[in-house]
């Protein structure tokens, strides 16, 4: 099936200008060799370097139309899972579904005092949370997720933290259902030789990094998922570790294989009572507020941070304060995102401009 959704995607592909395209870069792990990939200018660029040199690499991220946008990323040691709780911080930044926007997510993260213009982390010990959607539309999907690993370590540093929730087009790149992809993915793997499954495997740096983030975290008094949790969720009773355990090892499954592991896993990434997929807080049937009371008591916080829906008005509160809606679409220059400061909660814009929200009736 995967073969024919590729074979399918890649009529899109025929005729494409291979000179304007740009893609990468991409590492991969051949033996004991770094490979680094990339397409410029529709010409395939393939460095190797020994593995005992990761350490000392820094990847170039080239943008050969904003060569002001360039940086580069020292490759990590280590590649640990992250935590599934944290305390609550002072300050908060909640994105999600960029999806390869790199120009919009660039200019909101510079507006909003997270970044300056040459990409150091500015936000001191806030945390920056992304619920969900790194993948698919977007033009520039590999630099934008080198852009999330390089604030990491930066964040980190300054004694803030940068978190990556995993949203459903994100399992759905690593599991193979690439329907949503853009097509010029499909041409540049082409170009480097290189299936586009291979580009995001355990053997890969940003494929590796992908399998250690979560499906759902608390963080202080926020629950930050992509979709949402539905009844059916806080029916298990799971804790949050319990939760991302028993995802965790399915990120990169088939539907197939998914299925095949019952229903208590099956529940999780497909159906409307996936974290990935559930829309209950905006669309019929929608969830009631006593269901919304629970998911709230169940996990010890004040809201549930969700991206996955657009919802005109977004970003905003529903059910009064209890649900925040943070999904716009970046894909029509509508850059937004939330931000908690000073104990009081905003909308933001790449223009640097913040409404302060309050309690929806909705």
């Amino acid at each position: 099936m995967r073969k024919l959704i590729l074979a399918f995607i890649s009529l899109f592909c025929i005729g494409a200008n291979a000179q304007e395209l740009n893609d990468g870069p991409y590492v991969l792990y051949c033996g004991d060799t770094v490979v680094l990939n990339s397409v410029v200018r529709g010409t395939a660029i393939r460095n190797g370097y020994p593995l005992t040199k990761k350490g000392e690499l820094e990847v170039p991220v080239r943008f050969a139309a904003h060569p002001e946008w360039d940086f580069k990323v020292k490759l990590r040691q280590d590649m640990l899972t992250e935590p599934s709780e944290f305390a609550q911080p002072e300050k908060l930044f909640f994105i999600s579904d960029v999806e390869g926007e790199f120009e919009g997510f660039r200019k909101l993260l510079i507006s909003s005092k997270i970044i300056d213009e040459h990409y150091n982390w500015t936000f001191g010990k806030g945390h920056m949370v992304i619920c969900g959607d790194l993948f698919d539309r977007g033009s520039n999907v590999p630099e934008s997720i080198w852009l999330i690993y390089k604030l990491e370590q930066s964040a980190k540093a300054a004694g803030g933290y940068l978190h990556t929730i995993l949203g459903n087009h994100d399992i759905m790149n690593l599991s193979g259902d690439l329907r949503y992809l853009q097509p010029k993915y499909l041409e540049s793997a082409k170009l480097m030789g290189l299936d586009y499954m291979s580009l995001f495997t355990v053997n890969t740096e940003l494929g590796r990094w992908l399998r250690t983030k979560n499906t759902i975290e608390k963080i202080g008094d926020n629950l930050c998922a992509h979709a949402g949790i539905a009844p059916q969720i806080n029916e298990l009773g799971l804790s949050l570790q319990q939760i991302n355990a028993l995802s965790r090892p399915y990120y990169d499954k088939a539907s197939a294989e998914i299925k095949a592991a019952g229903e208590s896993v099956s529940m999780f990434f497909s159906g409307n009572s996936s974290p990935f997929w559930y829309r209950g807080y905006f669309m019929e049937p929608k969830a009631t507020e006593a269901e919304v009371d629970e998911t709230l008591k169940l996990y010890g916080v004040k809201r549930i941070v969700v991206g996955h829906t657009i919802v005109a008005g977004n970003v905003n509160f529903y059910y009064g304060t209890k649900v925040m809606g943070i999904d716009v679409n970046h894909h029509v220059h509508d850059h937004q995102a939330a931000l908690y400061e000073t104990g009081k909660w905003y909308k933001v814009n790449d223009k640097g401009e913040r409404t302060e929200l309050k309690a929806s009736g909705r």
